[in-house]
């Protein structure tokens, strides 16, 4: 009879901890992870195209992945050549103006002298913009390339398109093409397109300096060409070669950033300026030069004040930041009309006010 009682409590005893068991477990689940924390940790907010930006502001609707080219249109609107899309900025909203157009990564962007905008994709070409519709120019339209990585407008209002393989010059009807032949450029004649071939070099930067020639910066070697004929840039005899961007300043000194660092022609000689890479150059309204370097700490925003630029070493100020996507990489640096800096990264567009870097998403 002792043997059967002590059975009956070791099997009361027995349920009576998975009872409790099973409370506390259940009290600890609501503690640890209430519905709150999990809602807000998982919660996206998705963009035209379909991509996440988790923890940021839920009203954010700009771009949050790579963004190349920022410019500024006569009427202060922010341009945003992304690879979501292209992003209209007005101060206060972001519109995706390509949603509806385009799935196309963009890389270009440019506002002509009669205001209309062009925007350059990687794959689906260029497209024109007059305010209203959009008008898609492509290899079977006389494109060269429907990669299209710079847009330039020179003084006679020629648009030139920087393009994988070489270039175009649009005069308002029909192209003109130059493609890259080994270490030379020529003009094409025979009217040939890479539709469906992406060659090894790619034109990243073009300008018209004060004398009417004109500058190609590509990840092969830089040339002048002078309306007739394409010469090959050199310092020492060696080419300068893989240049990302080609600027004038203010002065007529011609600046140029790639692998070789940043450097400055004064119409007779070059100045090394700094040998880490340089991915973008940018003159702002007072004459600093403005880079995107990558140092041994990694990407940082420099700035090279205009009144010691005749310096073989310029008083330089970096602009560091803690946010990841500033460190991996800066793209396009634009100076808006409130003074402010602009520029691109990985995840999306930035702003320097002199004091304090911002991030938009946040």
């Amino acid at each position: 009879m002792k043997l059967i009682n002590m059975k009956e409590l070791l099997r009361l005893l027995a349920l009576f901890l998975i009872f409790v068991t099973c409370v506390l477990c259940k009290g600890q689940n609501r503690t640890e992870v209430p519905k709150d924390t999990i809602k807000s940790e998982t919660k996206e907010v998705i963009t035209p195209h379909g991509f996440p930006y988790g923890p940021y502001s839920e009203t954010y609707s700009g771009p949050n992945s790579i963004t190349r080219t920022i410019i500024q249109d006569r009427k202060g609107n922010i341009w945003i050549a992304s690879w979501q899309g292209v992003f209209r900025y007005d101060g206060k909203i972001f519109a995706n103006m390509t949603s509806e157009v385009s799935s196309a990564r963009f890389f270009s962007a440019l506002e002509g002298s009669k205001g209309n905008l062009w925007f350059g994709s990687i794959g689906s070409g260029v497209y024109y913009y007059d305010g209203k519709s959009f008008q898609n120019f492509t290899t079977d339209d006389g494109l060269l390339n429907n990669e299209i990585v710079c847009i330039y407008e020179d003084k006679n209002g020629n648009i030139w398109f920087g393009a994988n393989g070489g270039a175009s010059l649009y005069d308002g009807k029909s192209f003109r093409n130059f493609t890259m032949n080994g270490n030379s450029m020529i003009e094409d004649i025979t009217g040939e397109t890479f539709s469906n071939f992406r060659p090894m070099n790619e034109v990243n930067s073009i300008i018209e300096d004060k004398t009417g020639k004109f500058w190609f910066g590509t990840r092969g070697n830089t040339f002048i060409y002078d309306g007739k004929a394409f010469t090959t840039v050199t310092h020492n005899g060696k080419p300068f070669k893989n240049v990302r961007t080609i600027i004038e300043d203010k002065k007529g000194n011609i600046w140029l950033g790639g692998s070789d660092g940043l450097w400055r022609y004064n119409n007779s000689a070059f100045t090394n300026i700094t040998q880490d890479f340089v991915g973008y150059i940018y003159e702002d309204k007072k004459g600093n030069i403005w880079t995107s370097s990558e140092t041994a700490q990694g990407w940082v925003l420099s700035r090279y004040n205009e009144k010691t630029l005749s310096n073989k070493e310029p008083i330089l100020t970096e602009i560091k930041s803690d946010y990841e996507g500033t460190k991996r990489m800066i793209f396009g640096i634009l100076e808006a009309f409130d003074g402010s800096i602009l520029f691109g990264s990985l995840d999306g567009m930035y702003r320097y006010d002199g004091n304090t870097l911002t991030d938009f998403k946040k």
